[in-house]
């Protein structure tokens, strides 16, 4: 008798994808999980402007960098149209991140450029070349100006803020900000948050990457600058890790119905930020991600329940 075929090793984006495809997606779990918790998306100001956005919104590191293959470039468009239906704005891309930066052009053109985006982006070079790289982002983008303009991993901060803040004194840009990643420059973040009228930060954070909590985002809250959080899932190695485990029952008294919203949750409920960006190429993550923006957050005690837990599990 012939040995059995060995079955392929799926990954979870595998697996939601060629369910979604099927029109399947109910069967991967219980009805009752998938239900959204009620009211609208929860918000938070950005102190600067009062403005309020959701707090959660969507990265586009890795999973938008499709190149030209035109399948791959129209599923970004429907997860664009997912983030959108769900009352998401706030969508993040950089020069950095390969073709991202014209696949959202793409597939914002595709959804007739919806009006509730709060286009957010980066200056990345180090030399005196950020004029020309910001006109072709905007190009790239398809739009005449962003909402957010931000120096990204402090890359030659001290040519580009100065113009970042003409920019904004021209109407060119609404907001400026710098960004870092990895715990990487924190010190250096601190000290522009005290010296420069920065309106955000971006910075990595999350349920086991929790340095900035120390120090950061106190200053951030304390100085009025929003923060936006990258890395929510350690580019989802946290995710995979902590869907070998069962998800707690008592996060069910926080409104969360899978381990994306708990870790999540656990992000946007510290006061000092104003949204998550987690990155996925994928609408059925969209939305359980949009999800964690419904229903209760943790308060400080439930906080120290979830990182214990967490931190048990190894």
């Amino acid at each position: 008798m012939p040995p059995p075929i060995p079955t392929p090793s799926l990954t979870r984006r595998d697996v939601l994808r060629a369910l979604a495809a099927l029109g399947a997606v109910a069967l991967l779990r219980p009805a009752s999980a998938w239900a959204q918790a009620p009211g609208p998306l929860l918000t938070r100001r950005i102190p600067s402007s009062g403005e309020e956005l959701p707090v959660v919104g969507l990265g586009s590191w890795i999973t938008f960098n499709v190149g030209d293959d035109l399948e791959a470039r129209d599923e970004c468009a429907e997860v664009m149209r997912s983030f959108f239906a769900l009352g998401g704005r706030l969508i993040d891309s950089s020069p950095m991140y390969g073709s991202s930066q014209a696949v959202i052009g793409y597939g914002l053109k595709k959804l007739n450029r919806p009006s509730a985006l709060f286009a957010a982006d980066k200056v990345w070079t180090s030399g005196r070349d950020g004029a020309a790289q910001i006109a072709e982002t905007q190009r790239r983008w398809g739009l005449p100006k962003l909402a957010l303009l931000q120096v990204h991993n402090l890359e030659n901060w001290e040519q580009h803020l100065p113009m970042l803040f003409a920019m904004k004194a021209a109407q060119q840009v609404r907001y400026v900000g710098v960004t870092t990643s990895h715990g990487r420059r924190t010190a250096e973040v601190e000290n522009l948050v005290r010296t420069q009228p920065l309106d955000f930060v971006q910075v990595t954070y999350n349920i086991l990457d929790r340095e900035v909590d120390r120090r950061l985002l106190p200053l951030a809250q304390e100085r009025g600058v929003a923060v936006i959080i990258n890395r929510p899932f350690q580019e989802g190695a946290l995710i995979r890790a902590m869907m070998r485990h069962p998800l707690p029952a008592w996060a069910r008294e926080i409104d969360c119905a899978n381990w994306a919203q708990f870790l999540l949750k656990f992000i946007v409920s510290h006061p000092a930020v104003t949204c998550a960006i987690p990155a996925t190429g994928n609408p059925v993550h969209v939305r359980e991600n949009l999800g964690a923006a419904r229903g209760r957050l943790p308060d400080a005690a439930m906080r120290q329940r979830m990182i214990s837990y967490v931190e048990a599990l190894g």
